[in-house]
């Protein structure tokens, strides 16, 4: 009788996707999954701009899951902080929340409170605090980003996201926005509050910054109003954004 015909390698069923997301099964040689995840790390899309500084801090065992996590966002330094990536520019974003902001008179319950709020979609919110103005004649909040930390070339749009809720009143004085580069250079304007909605998000632009590769430094960002004398009530401060312009 002639010889038996070899038996050939045992194989392992995978799947690909598509170009529209759906699977196709697959058969490869199982001694092949060392090569495959190598060509699968190859293939992975480049880190956004500055990643690893921007995540420098935080305490993560696996950089590649962080990386994966950006798309829907990282809350950084202890919640004072959001940071995402845009899934189709793959442009940093960001989102300064109020913990981390310098709010005159914050923490003294008479001016201002904290609440509880959601931030992020529905399946994937999470808490953060925002802060709610009780009274005060003298408003003052400041923010600052690192400059080196947006991607370069992309002009972004710098906004304060807040709420007038009800009783709001004193806002018959606009109130002055204000943007400083680290060079020097400042922009500012001023925004009527009077003629706003409420109970509604507002995005109260403060103006916009184009990052060069190389440059760094602090953007200080404001909103302040303590000329009028009016004493003011009802403005929720959800944070200030730091997005790419669309």
């Amino acid at each position: 009788m002639g010889a038996a015909p070899s038996s050939p390698k045992e194989t392992s069923s995978v799947s690909s996707c598509t170009g529209d997301g759906r699977a196709v099964p697959m058969a490869h040689s199982a001694d092949s999954t060392s090569g495959t995840n190598l060509q699968a790390q190859s293939k992975r899309a480049p880190a956004p701009h500055m990643f690893r500084e921007i995540v420098a801090n935080e305490k993560a065992t696996d950089l590649a899951a962080m990386e994966d996590q950006a798309c829907t966002g990282i809350f950084l330094a202890g919640k004072t902080k959001k940071y995402w990536v845009d899934e189709r520019t793959r442009h940093n974003c960001f989102m300064l929340l109020p913990r981390g902001l310098a709010v005159t008179w914050s923490e003294d319950p008479r001016y201002w409170t904290w609440h509880a709020l959601k931030e992020g979609s529905d399946g994937e919110a999470e808490k953060i605090e925002a802060v709610m103005l009780q009274n005060v004649c003298w408003l003052e909040v400041h923010g600052k980003l690192e400059l080196s930390h947006l991607t370069p070339g992309v002009t972004y749009e710098v906004v304060f996201e807040v709420m007038l809720k009800d009783p709001a009143y004193g806002w018959s004085v606009p109130v002055n926005l204000q943007l400083k580069l680290p060079d020097g250079t400042v922009q500012q304007r001023k925004e009527n509050l009077l003629e706003k909605p409420r109970e509604k998000w507002l995005q109260l632009k403060v103006g916009e910054v184009k990052p060069q590769m190389g440059q760094n430094g602090e953007v200080g960002i404001s909103m302040f109003e303590y000329d009028g004398g009016e004493w003011k009530r009802g403005l929720l401060i959800k944070g200030i954004k730091i997005i790419p312009k669309k």
